[in-house]
C-alpha cells in the first residue's frame, strides 16, 4: 500500500499535466477564434458540444466518472467560449449598439406619470428624482403608466420596483418584459407608514383597514397585534386615504404616509407602524427610447435558460469570469410553461467595458429571449 504523501506526489504531478494540457487547449482556442473571425463562425455551436460531450463521455470506464467528465468538459469548453468572446472584442469586433449614449437626461419639458393619486409614494419618488414642479400626471395602475408612455402621452414612468422589507413588485418586472420601455434611472427613498383615520377617530376605533397589498405586507406586526382588523387591499396607499375620507366611517383607517393625513384631511393615529425601520423602496425611472447618460454604471437584464441541469449556472459563470459584480437576481414564472422562469439581473459595469461586452456577448448567445432592459 501506498504512503499517502507518495499518492499526493503522483496526484502533483498529473495535475500539473493537466495545467500544461489545459494551456495547450487554451492556446488552440484562440486558433479557433481567429478562424471564426475571418470566417464569420458563430462562436457558440450547441450540438458540436453535445455531440464531443457524449463521445468523451463514451471514453469513461464507470458511471461515476462519465459524470464528472461531462462537467469538467462543460466547464473546458464554456472557458474556451468565454476567451473567444473576449478575442472577439480585443478585435474591435461588437454586437451592434441597442442604447444612444447622451450626456444626460433633459427633462426639462418632459411628462412624467406615476400611478396612484396624490400623496402616493411614486409621486414622492417622482418629485426628488424630477423636482418638486416637474410637469406630470398620474393614472390608475403600473400599466396605465406604461401605456402611456406607448402611447406617447408621457416621456418617463416611475415604478417601483423592490422593498427593503416585502421584496420585488413581481407585476412591474413583468411589464419590463411586456413593453419596449427602458430603464434609465432610480430612486430610492425612505417609506414610512402611518395609520391614518378621521379626525375625531381613535386607534381603537378602527375595525377596517386598507392600503396596497406590499404596505399591510410592511406593516404586518403591527396588523398581527390587532388581529380582529379586517385588512384590504387597494391599488394604491393615496387611494386608501382618499377612501376613508370619502366613506367618514369612523371604523376605517388607511396606512399611508403622513403627507397624506393633511392631503385628505385625515389625523394621524400612529406613525412608524412598518416592521422595518429603515424601511426603503427603489423606484425605476423608465422612458421610451433606448439612451444612456455618461453617469450609467449599472446594467439591467433579462433571460431565459434551457429548463436543464447546470444552466443557470453557466449564464451566471459570464459574470464571474469577466469580474462584474451582481447587485440583484430575481425569477419569474414563465406563462404557460409551468415551473419555468425567466431571470431578471442588476450588475455592476458600463456598455463601454470590454468586461461587460464579453459577458453580454456570451449570455446573448447562450441564453434564450436575452434582453436588455437599460442602464443607469
Amino acid at each position: 500500500m501506498k504512503d499517502l504523501l507518495d499518492i499526493r506526489k503522483d496526484i502533483d504531478k498529473i495535475d500539473e499535466q493537466i495545467v500544461k494540457l489545459y494551456e495547450e487547449r487554451m492556446k488552440l482556442t484562440s486558433d479557433v477564434a481567429e478562424y471564426k473571425i475571418n470566417t464569420g463562425k458563430q462562436i457558440f455551436d450547441k450540438e458540436r458540444e453535445e455531440s464531443k460531450l457524449a463521445t468523451l463521455q463514451k471514453k469513461a470506464e464507470s458511471d461515476f466518472t462519465r459524470h464528472g467528465i461531462r462537467e469538467l468538459f462543460e466547464q473546458i469548453m464554456a472557458m474556451s467560449r468565454k476567451k473567444q468572446y473576449k478575442l472577439l472584442t480585443e478585435h474591435g469586433i461588437m454586437p451592434p449598439q441597442e442604447f444612444e449614449p447622451i450626456h444626460t437626461l433633459d427633462y426639462s419639458n418632459a411628462r412624467i406619470v406615476f400611478q396612484g393619486l396624490e400623496g402616493a409614494y411614486s409621486q414622492l419618488a417622482m418629485e426628488q428624482f424630477f423636482g418638486e414642479n416637474c410637469n406630470n400626471f398620474h393614472v390608475e395602475s403600473w400599466k396605465d403608466a406604461m401605456e402611456a408612455i406607448k402611447n406617447g402621452e408621457a416621456d418617463y414612468a416611475v415604478l417601483p420596483i423592490e422593498n427593503s422589507s416585502a421584496g420585488i413588485v413581481s407585476e412591474n418586472y413583468d411589464l419590463l418584459v411586456e413593453y419596449d420601455n427602458y430603464i434609465v434611472g432610480e430612486q430610492i427613498i425612505r417609506i414610512d407608514h402611518a395609520l391614518l383615520g378621521l379626525e375625531d377617530a381613535d386607534e381603537r376605533d378602527i375595525r377596517t383597514v386598507y392600503s396596497h397589498k406590499q404596505s399591510l405586507m410592511q406593516c404586518s406586526e403591527f396588523l398581527d397585534s390587532h388581529a380582529d382588523w379586517e385588512k384590504f387591499s387597494v391599488s394604491n396607499n393615496a387611494v386608501a386615504a382618499k377612501k376613508v375620507k370619502e366613506d367618514g366611517e369612523i371604523s376605517q383607517a388607511a396606512i399611508a404616509s403622513a403627507k397624506n393625513a393633511q392631503i385628505y384631511g385625515l389625523k394621524v393615529l400612529r406613525n412608524s407602524i412598518q416592521n422595518n425601520k429603515n424601511n426603503s423602496t427603489r423606484f425605476i425611472v423608465v422612458t421610451g427610447k433606448k439612451v444612456y447618460t455618461d453617469q450609467a454604471d449599472r446594467i439591467s437584464i433579462c433571460f431565459e435558460i434551457n429548463h436543464e441541469s447546470g444552466a443557470l449556472y453557466h449564464a451566471l459563470s459570464h459574470f464571474i469570469y469577466n469580474g462584474l459584480n451582481m447587485t440583484n437576481i430575481q425569477s419569474r414564472p414563465l406563462q404557460n410553461k409551468n415551473w419555468e422562469y425567466r431571470f431578471f439581473v442588476d450588475f455592476e459595469g458600463r456598455f463601454e467595458d470590454h468586461a461587460v461586452q464579453n459577458a453580454l456577448r456570451g449570455l446573448r448567445d447562450e441564453t434564450i429571449a436575452f434582453r436588455i432592459l437599460g442602464t443607469y
